[in-house]
């Protein structure tokens, strides 16, 4: 695997943040994964953080410390930038090179012999004492739909002898979706509304959503843009890549059944969606790249979807799991309970063909742009993203152990969904959970 890897990735660093040394935490020095954060309870002006073991390190206090002084002038400005900024917006307006140098000046600031150790640990917060903003300004999203596993099983719902439309495995489907509803994980989210159509009924009713469901996806953050009309090849399409968040984009299968045709989803998703708060970057996730394969049976991408990089390692190896913890289960103590465990490199599709076959038609991404990569499922039944399928459409209830079932989310279930890059000999790469709980529909009127 040709990717580079640089002193960031060193499996022997260790921090003088002690936490961060412990076995499979998520957020060793390897890792450096951005979020916006405030001490909780209070009103104080959100601010950029990195993530570093049990703690926060906020840039902004870092930065008055004047711990980047001393770097190149390439550092010294993204530090500025990030440490000045209420959201990850400016940070990701910059490029890769720039992205690069200051990950890696928090290396080795954070570093076990680094000479900054007495000043900045006054500029540590305890996670357990903060709360969470958006990590930016969402302009737009756009919602994929890279599971084959995923379009494979619901299509077959539908349609089981041809479950997968003639277009799938030509091109990336996706469609564009709502910025303003967007949360930060501990999202609390009420029942969604709207008409549905029962399958023996003449004409729709109104009412509070009966078939609510979780996806389980990936969040892709831009960074960097291209102008209108100039197209982001494969070479580049990383570079316009920030980071990944996990993603839940919730779904009211009943509506969706009702509205989405001709045009697609639009009340069946707009009502809610929950991301964590941590973005990890594509360079703290590179010694967990795989190569890009495409069964020699199926369609092979077109040439602008193709590139020698995505065949050498355009997959992440990124396990995805989901739990349920039920108002009984919290009640009771209970911790959650696992649903269903995937990775990302089951997809379809990679993040750079996304890039790529976004702006193919000269369409300009902007710094802050959200990409959620579609419901991820893996090719076994257990390592389904959705309950949708975890379910059999409905017709199957899934046992939980405390004798309690589910075919969709209930009042007072809170989701919760996990990430971890990890492999033999290698650090844990962690992305936090993204966590939400559904409150009961407002009454209608």
């Amino acid at each position: 695997m040709s990717i580079a890897l640089n002193e960031t990735h060193d499996i022997s660093l260790r921090s003088w943040v002690d936490s961060a040394n412990g076995q499979d935490h998520p957020f060793p020095i390897q890792n450096l994964p951005y979020g916006v954060f405030r001490r909780a309870g209070s009103d104080a002006p959100w601010r950029v953080g990195v993530a570093i073991g049990d703690a926060i390190l906020d840039l902004h206090a870092a930065q008055a410390a004047g711990v980047f002084s001393g770097f190149d002038e390439l550092t010294r400005h993204a530090a500025q930038v990030a440490a000045e900024g209420n959201s990850l917006n400016g940070l990701m307006a910059l490029d890769a090179p720039a992205w690069s140098a200051l990950r890696l000046a928090l290396s080795r600031v954070l570093r076990s012999a680094s000479s900054h150790q007495a000043e900045l640990a006054t500029c540590l917060v305890p996670q357990t004492q903060a709360e969470h903003g958006l990590p930016a300004v969402i302009g737009d999203y756009t919602d994929f739909y890279t599971s084959i596993h995923h379009a494979t099983s619901i299509g077959k719902l539908f349609r089981p002898d041809n479950p997968l439309l003639p277009n799938y495995k030509w091109v990336p489907i996706g469609y564009h979706g709502r910025a303003s509803s967007i949360a930060v994980s501990g999202q609390q989210l009420r029942r969604p509304l709207g008409q549905t159509r029962a399958p023996d009924a003449e004409t729709p009713s109104f009412g509070p959503c009966k078939r609510l469901d979780y996806e389980l996806e990936v969040g892709i953050f831009i960074g960097g843009e291209n102008a209108l009309g100039e197209a982001v090849p494969m070479a580049q399409a990383e570079q316009r890549v920030f980071g990944l968040c996990l993603l839940n984009d919730w779904s009211a299968r009943d509506i969706q059944a009702w509205e989405y045709q001709p045009l697609g989803p639009f009340l069946s998703k707009s009502f809610a969606s929950t991301i964590s708060p941590w973005v990890v970057t594509l360079e703290a996730l590179a010694p967990y790249r795989s190569g890009w394969t495409r069964a020699a049976e199926d369609p092979q991408p077109l040439a602008y979807l193709d590139s020698p990089a995505l065949r050498d390692h355009g997959a992440i190896d990124l396990q995805l799991e989901v739990l349920i913890q039920t108002a009984a289960m919290r009640e009771a103590g209970q911790p959650a309970q696992r649903l269903s465990l995937s990775n990302f490199r089951d997809s379809y599709w990679s993040v750079a063909q996304l890039v790529a076959h976004h702006t193919v038609n000269g369409c300009n991404l902007r710094p802050g742009d959200l990409f959620g990569s579609g419901t991820l499922s893996g090719p076994q039944p257990d390592e389904a993203g959705s309950l949708l399928e975890l379910s059999h459409g409905g017709k199957q209830a899934v046992k939980l152990a405390n004798g309690q079932e589910r075919i969709f989310i209930e009042d007072g279930d809170t989701i919760v969904m996990r990430a971890v890059a990890q492999r033999a000999g290698l650090p844990r790469i962690g992305f936090g959970e993204v966590a939400g709980t559904v409150l009961p529909a407002r009454t209608p009127g």
